[in-house]
């Protein structure tokens, strides 16, 4: 599939409906990530140094919320542990179509198996990395800390979550500040502001964020020792959480 350039939101719509990954979505989703997520291609290049680091012999990397695979690849690459695997995991059947392909464009040692499927019926075992880029965040929270205590069992100790998402402030001054430095982030990307409303209208049932003091919070209810913010920027960021060896 040949990149494209996201215009899903450029026409005016008569009814905005719920944000979905459907295969439009995939098509452009490189581009689109790309323009509106300031950080990320640092966050995914940067996960593979995780992998690089923490990956255990014999153990498997989990890559939850997949999407076109591009942490895979990133950890795939940096992955040098002996007898490794990867499961990669998303929900779109049309993400995952194209998440393949990627996979099969870059052969490599590692093996990775692809799972559509949803994220929170995953078996999480004998893991050394997990990954969550900016997935928890289209889950309803109520259900968030069981997933990450799941995650937290199967982790072998001294395995470590990336959890990356979209942050919001307690401070309602620093909220506004971050929020429309990101705003300026996707007009400074060529989005036009009927785009980024109508795509927030999309986004606003289904993408529900929270602060980092709540996920930090989480995340130690969910058994993690060391939480660590090691990126961010505006109001994105990325948490390195350890289960205690």
């Amino acid at each position: 599939m040949a990149k494209q350039r996201d215009h899903i939101f450029d026409e005016p719509r008569p009814m905005i409906v719920d944000f979905t990954f459907d295969e439009r979505v995939a098509s452009v989703f490189p581009d689109m990530i790309r323009r509106s997520v300031p950080g990320y291609g640092e966050v995914i290049a940067l996960t593979g140094l995780f992998a690089e680091r923490y990956a255990q012999p014999g153990s498997t990397l989990y890559d939850l919320g997949c999407s076109l695979g591009a942490a895979t690849l990133s950890m795939r690459r940096r992955v040098h542990a002996d007898q490794c695997r990867i499961i990669a995991v998303d929900n779109a059947p049309a993400m995952v179509e194209q998440c393949r392909a990627n996979l099969e464009a870059e052969p490599s040692p590692v093996p990775v198996d692809v799972h559509c499927s949803d994220i929170r019926k995953v078996h999480i075992e004998n893991a050394s990395v997990v990954v969550l880029n900016f997935t928890l965040q289209f889950i309803e929270p109520d259900e968030r800390l069981e997933l990450l205590h799941r995650i937290h069992q199967g982790l072998r100790p001294g395995g470590v979550l990336v959890l990356s998402e979209k942050v919001v402030f307690e401070n309602e001054r620093e909220q506004q500040f971050q929020e429309s430095m990101h705003l300026d982030f996707k007009r400074a990307n060529g989005y036009s502001e009927l785009a980024i409303s109508q795509k927030r209208t999309a986004l606003e049932n289904v993408l529900l964020p929270e602060s980092l003091e709540a996920h930090t919070s989480r995340l130690r209810n969910a058994g993690f020792g060391d939480v660590h913010n090691w990126f961010r920027c505006f109001n994105f960021a990325s948490m390195a959480a350890f289960k205690t060896p």
